[in-house]
């Protein structure tokens, strides 16, 4: 069963260039690996220090094999140290 990826990422100010910048090296590493189905960025319009990731996993294994990549790994390292609040990562599945 697929599996869904909401991702929140507030960041301190000044650091919008360094978080885009890792946010588009992770999505792009991130759509070569052969289980994700899909995954997209995106930056909030009305707090642009706020960041959300969007993805599709085909299922459980793809998304944890991910979250131990180092691609991904390096990327939570850098989005922690750029962030001004906790992440927030929620798992879902689609209902309807």
């Amino acid at each position: 069963m697929e599996m869904y990826i909401f991702a929140k990422f507030h960041v301190r100010e000044g650091m919008e260039g360094e978080a885009e910048q890792a946010l588009r090296e992770v999505v792009k590493a991130s759509r070569e690996e052969e289980g994700c189905v899909n995954i997209h960025a995106y930056r909030a319009i009305r707090d642009p220090r706020l960041y959300y990731i969007h993805s599709t996993w085909k299922d459980v294994a793809a998304f944890e094999l991910h979250a131990t990549l180092p691609h991904t790994v390096h990327f939570l390292k850098r989005i922690t140290e750029l962030g001004d609040q906790e992440r927030d990562v929620r798992r879902a599945e689609r209902i309807a």
